[in-house]
């Protein structure tokens, strides 16, 4: 199992500039520790995590990193002109010297993200889905037309080519078509922090039925703190948590109200959930030997191709000596 950074650039303290450069010193550290991995997250019209420009951040990472993997988590396909992002992708992978992973997601439930990049959220799955297979044409081929429902080009060929053949590329989804089109092309599968171990291991065993070559490369995210004592693990974490609970609940409830997809499936502990116990359930947060057992329930329910750590103090430094905790006394063990 390889060790990742999930990155969401939030905005403790009210000031842009020093929350981006908290992120990249987070990652920059992580990458002396040995990680393999760093995932950012696409946000937008939220001015609590700052990364509406996720190539862009990824970008600047590459820069300043020499070893680690970056990938997104995800890019929400269903904004995106897959033109636009396929000639960023492939710029990117020469950028980090091919160490490009690319996630993808439909986004959601934030009903603002569908008005205003216009996308009806019954149409973002399918979006998305086209989205990627236009742009693995354009990133391995030359000379590509593509005639979608929602995406079209004519003989078009994008320069540079990545260096990477292929980009790995992983799918956050739970959908029955979703996961076959994952299995199907032998993409990798993403679980964010609400998603509960039923649905995961739920979704791992519909792709493994279909394709049980591909799916150890599920991408697992978590929120995470690993503290002295467990009480103290939790106090630093609690307000993280608090206000994301609080956000999502918000975002689900109008979702709910505005009936604007009737195939989504409904917020609970079986599916997705918000709730805070529910969260804090769920996720690696505690003393050192609750975080070691919570991941190993997690590797043996789910044999873990990536686990990306969500640090949740809202105090760099206690993110630091979390994330040293961690790799002295977690990491391997586990």
């Amino acid at each position: 199992m390889k060790t990742g950074l999930f990155c969401n650039y939030e905005n403790h303290h009210q000031d842009a500039q020093r929350a981006i450069f908290e992120q990249v010193a987070l990652v920059q550290y992580v990458e002396s520790l040995g990680f393999e991995e760093a995932w950012v997250t696409e946000q937008h019209f939220n001015e609590l995590n700052l990364c509406p420009s996720i190539l862009v951040l990824m970008a600047h990472l590459a820069g300043v990193t020499s070893s680690i993997r970056l990938g997104s988590a995800a890019v929400l396909l269903a904004f995106h002109n897959p033109v636009r992002v396929a000639e960023d992708i492939a710029t990117l992978d020469n950028l980090c010297g091919g160490r490009l992973a690319l996630g993808i997601a439909k986004g959601g439930p934030f009903p603002l993200h569908h008005k205003h990049f216009a996308t009806p959220m019954s149409q973002s799955r399918a979006k998305m889905l086209e989205a990627m297979v236009m742009i693995h044409k354009l990133l391995y081929e030359s000379e590509v037309s593509f005639n979608g429902q929602y995406f079209h080009c004519d003989r078009i060929t994008i320069y540079p080519q990545p260096l990477q053949k292929p980009i790995p590329v992983y799918v956050a989804t739970g959908d029955d078509y979703g996961i076959r089109f994952a299995a199907e092309n032998s993409f990798g599968l993403m679980g964010g922090p609400p998603f509960s171990l039923e649905r995961l291991k739920s979704t791992v065993a519909k792709y493994r039925a279909i394709n049980n070559s591909g799916a150890d490369n599920l991408l697992l995210a978590r929120f995470f703190y690993v503290g002295k004592t467990y009480d103290e693990a939790v106090s630093e974490a609690m307000p993280f948590i608090r206000q994301f609970s609080q956000r999502m609940k918000t975002n689900s409830a109008q979702v709910t109200r505005n009936g604007s997809n009737n195939n989504l499936k409904p917020f609970n502990r079986q599916n997705i959930c918000f709730d805070e116990d529910y969260l804090l359930e769920n996720s690696i947060i505690g003393d050192v030997a609750t975080c070691r057992d919570k991941i190993k329930k997690f590797q043996d329910e789910l044999n873990l191709g990536t686990l990306a750590l969500k640090p949740s103090s809202s105090i760099l430094q206690k993110n630091l000596e979390s994330l040293t905790r961690y790799n002295q006394e977690v990491r391997n063990y586990v």
